[in-house]
């Protein structure tokens, strides 16, 4: 890949912090000048009439073409009011490239009764319901119950979340004719547990806080995993992670004040990643590892613009 770093530097360095965002990334292959680059942007707005509030956005490639057309990516548009004391809602989103259909979501929301409505559907061939749903929620004795039916009309499939929060406990059970699942969360002073279970698998979590390490251990039948993180100053983290097969991934995070940080994570014999957040900037530069050869990369940047 040929392009200078003052060129690539001097084409985002336009770039001041705003609502739209400007995506950079660089392909894979030989450019010649800035053509490895694929910049995208995205956009949005918002405005109202009467009492309906719009809001819009678009992603969209940004590179020279005189054939506009092919430059969007998505298009989406979502109105909303108030009716009769329900929220409601309608969202649009459009591929940019093939406008023959839409992705609809339609929601309505009633805080009296704490009840909530989605629909979501598509409008390729006629108006396709796809899955429908309803929200029912109950405060009992300071916890928080909620009932969650839903229906995948594609699927033909129906299931049913139940869910409980008191605070330090949340229990989520996921329930269908085939399959049911429990998720169950508990806080005991510094210290998370989490337990998933189904009738195909069995997960645990254990997140613990100690001083200036953090311990994290998630284990299942096949898999077995532990991460010991370490600050060892204001601005030094260092995290190894090895888990039941051998492998081993240490990452490093520096903080270099003002919002801004560098993060190495190194997998040995696989991957090298590294980011860098300074303020509204982020960069990732990916690459494979075979041994110790760099095979590649993959570079990403992205900030906050305004016009």
């Amino acid at each position: 890949m040929k392009f200078s770093a003052l060129a690539l530097a001097s084409i985002i360095g336009v770039a001041a912090a705003g609502r739209p965002q400007l995506s950079i990334s660089v392909r894979d292959g030989n450019f010649d000048g800035l053509d490895g680059l694929d910049p995208t942007i995205n956009w949005s707005g918002s405005s109202s009439s009467g009492d309906v509030n719009l809001d819009y956005g678009i992603e969209s490639a940004v590179r020279p073409t005189s054939d506009i057309a092919s430059l969007p990516r998505n298009i989406w548009g979502k109105a909303s009011t108030k009716v009769a004391g329900w929220g409601v809602s309608a969202r649009a989103d459009v591929d940019g490239q093939d406008r023959s259909s839409a992705d609809l979501e339609l929601d309505a929301d009633n805080e009296d009764a704490d009840l909530s409505l989605r629909l979501t559907a598509s409008t390729g061939g006629g108006f396709n319901v796809r899955r429908v749903e309803a929200t029912k929620g109950l405060d009992l004795d300071g916890a928080r119950v909620t009932i969650n039916p839903r229906y995948n009309m594609e699927s033909e499939e129906a299931d049913v979340v139940l869910g409980y929060d008191n605070g330090n406990t949340n229990v989520r059970l996921t329930a269908s004719a085939d399959n049911q699942e429990v998720n169950i969360k508990h806080k005991i002073d510094n210290t998370n547990l989490e337990l998933t279970a189904s009738a195909d698998n069995q997960e645990v979590k254990i997140d613990h806080q100690m001083d200036n390490t953090n311990i994290r251990l998630t284990a299942s039948a096949d898999n077995q995993e532990v991460t010991i993180s370490q600050q060892v100053d204001a601005n030094n983290r260092v995290s190894p992670t090895i888990n039941n097969r051998g492998d081993i991934s240490v990452e490093w995070e520096r903080s270099l004040g003002d919002d801004s940080a560098l993060t190495a994570t190194l997998k040995p014999n696989d991957s090298l990643n590294v980011e860098w957040r300074d303020n509204a900037w982020t960069a990732n530069v990916d690459m494979p590892l075979d041994g110790y050869n760099i095979n590649g990369a993959n570079v990403h940047v992205k900030r906050d613009i305004s016009f």
